[in-house]
């Protein structure tokens, strides 16, 4: 079987290709051709007998991801099962699959059964969670059971996995020789494979046998996502020489990864000033040959618990408005706790209104949409209004326990409703009716 990056240098537009292209108002061609040079990648694992059909990269929608999964203290699975679906419902492109506790095979199963998204997982989290059980110490980890673990989870119909490839001795030795950091080590993942490299004294076999990652999830037509184990957990540590170290290997890794006819994403960067995203997502760019860069957060302060999901709100839109194409939700609870249902729904809403924000900006087109929102607006036309903007039902809500007296107002105003006052001193004036038939919701 041929991957969707073999098929597109073949110059084989696909049917995932066709739905890309319908869904962002793009020529076929076009997709192909982006999806031929790496700009583009289509998670989208045949295992699967149907998934939703997402394009991730260069000239497409930012797209948004949501996280869930149970822990070592919270392993509840039907809770995992309403995340997922709550996910979903509110308008995330992809899940990621990330539990710790449990039986992994049976909740990642139950999730690709419950979930029409593509899904994500990172395969050292069940590598490790099993070899602690089995050995008590997950430095005993045989990196033989970690590929037979990744075959296992492609088989289930995963398609896209974060791989933990960049960490080798030479970024580890960066931290080291800098002195740790003011964050220490954030991922989980990242971190068990930074311990049993020490503990083992070898090389990290995944990037020890890159050849033999991609050929599996070449097999699966699975993207690959070089996941960014040393990622800075706080804004003083963005950019420090380890975390730069591991970039630049994972950007060649992407370019190796592409060569075999593997589909690649980067991923990055962690906590980060907002005045370095631009150039963090600048030089992704660069030096991976424009592959899809999958964000987590960033998190621009190191001082938000309880709001990190506004915080990295302000992170994603930056992120999306410089050229970021996948950005993974923060919710509430993070850097606290497991999230809820509830975390779930408000980290998707708030990263869903972050891309917005950033794709109005990357693509000057998107602004039409807001055009139309606007004169609605102006024009107090309250219900046509509602069904163009993106939480109607909350602002339903929010305008329901506080009905004006006058119902073309609103109760912020009442009888001083700049709206309408404004109107009628211009009303001669007014040329965009023609403008309000033209634009599309």
């Amino acid at each position: 079987m041929k991957t969707q990056l073999e098929l597109a240098i073949e110059g084989i537009v696909t049917s995932q290709m066709e739905k890309v292209a319908e869904d962002e108002g793009f020529a076929a061609y076009e997709i192909c051709s982006r999806v031929a040079a790496g700009e583009i990648v289509i998670p989208n694992n045949p295992c699967r007998s149907a998934q939703k059909v997402v394009g991730i990269g260069k000239g497409l929608r930012t797209k948004v991801n949501a996280s869930i999964g149970t822990s070592s203290d919270i392993c509840n699975i039907d809770l995992e099962i309403r995340k997922a679906k709550i996910a979903e419902s509110e308008g995330a492109d992809t899940l990621m699959e990330l539990s710790t506790g449990g039986d992994l095979d049976k909740i990642r199963r139950l999730t690709l059964e419950n979930c029409m998204l593509p899904v994500g997982n990172v395969p050292l989290y069940q590598a490790f969670c099993e070899a602690s059980r089995k050995y008590r110490n997950p430095n005993r980890l045989d990196p033989e059971y970690l590929f037979e673990l990744i075959e296992r989870q492609l088989s289930d119909g995963i398609s896209f996995m974060a791989i933990h490839c960049g960490i080798n001795r030479f970024s580890i030795e960066r931290l080291r020789n800098q002195g740790y950091r003011y964050g220490g080590l954030v991922s989980k993942g990242g971190t068990f494979m930074v311990s049993w490299m020490e503990y083992n004294n070898r090389e990290n076999p995944l990037y020890e046998q890159f050849d033999r990652v991609c050929g599996l999830m070449k097999k699966y037509d699975a993207v690959l996502s070089l996941g960014n184990g040393i990622r800075a957990g706080a804004i003083h540590d963005s950019h420090d020489r380890s975390q730069m170290a591991e970039m630049i290997i994972n950007c060649e890794l992407a370019e190796l990864g592409r060569e075999m006819g593997c589909q690649m994403m980067v991923e990055g960067p962690g906590h980060v000033p907002l005045d370095e995203i631009e150039g963090n997502i600048m030089l992704e760019k660069r030096m991976s040959g424009n592959a899809p860069y999958y964000v987590l957060g960033p998190i621009p302060a190191d001082s938000c618990a309880g709001y990190d999901h506004i915080a990295a709100a302000i992170g994603a839109a930056s992120s999306a408005r410089y050229g970021a194409d996948l950005v993974c939700y923060i919710t509430p609870a993070e850097h606290l706790a497991l999230p809820n249902e509830d975390d779930v729904r408000e980290g998707v809403r708030a990263t869903r209104l972050a891309v917005r924000v950033g794709d109005i900006a990357k693509y000057p087109d998107r602004r039409e949409h807001e055009k139309k929102v606007a004169i609605l607006r102006r024009d107090t036309k309250w219900n046509e209004q509602l069904k163009l903007i993106m939480f109607p039902e909350k602002a339903r809500e929010i305008r329901s326990s506080r009905i004006p007296e006058d119902k073309q107002t609103c109760s912020m105003c009442g009888d001083f409703c700049a709206m309408q006052r404004g109107r009628s001193l211009f009303s001669k004036d007014i040329k965009d009716d023609k403008l309000l038939s033209s634009v599309n919701p």
